[in-house]
C-alpha cells in the first residue's frame, strides 16, 4: 500500500474513539495487527496492538509507544497506521496484561 498520498492525523486526533481498531502496518508493509486500546493519550501513550492469531481469535496484546506509530487516514478515511516494527519483532514482544 502507498501510504505517501495518505493524510497524518494531528496530534489532537490521536484518541482512542479516532485510533482504536486501525489497522497496523509494518516494516514490509504487510499487515502486523490491529490496535486493539490505548493507555494514555497523545505521543506519550501506549498502543495495545494484538499481533497474530486468525479473527481476533489467538492474538496476543503487546505494548508499543504511540510514538512508534504514524497514524494516517487513506483515501476512504479509514485510519491505519505505519511502523517500522516486523511482525515477527512484535511477537517476540511480552504479552501485554491489563
Amino acid at each position: 500500500m502507498d501510504h505517501t498520498n495518505h493524510v497524518r492525523l494531528s496530534p489532537t486526533e490521536l484518541t482512542p474513539a479516532i485510533l482504536e481498531g486501525a489497522t497496523i502496518y509494518g516494516a514490509d508493509d504487510h499487515k502486523v495487527g490491529k490496535l486493539d486500546h490505548m493507555h494514555g493519550s497523545g505521543m506519550t501513550g501506549k498502543a495495545i496492538i494484538d499481533v497474530g492469531g486468525f479473527l481476533g481469535i489467538g492474538a496476543k496484546p503487546v505494548a508499543v509507544p504511540l510514538s512508534d506509530l504514524e497514524f494516517m487516514r487513506d483515501e476512504d478515511g479509514d485510519v491505519h497506521a505505519v511502523t517500522t516494527w516486523t511482525k515477527d519483532q512484535l511477537k517476540d514482544m511480552p504479552e501485554h496484561r491489563d
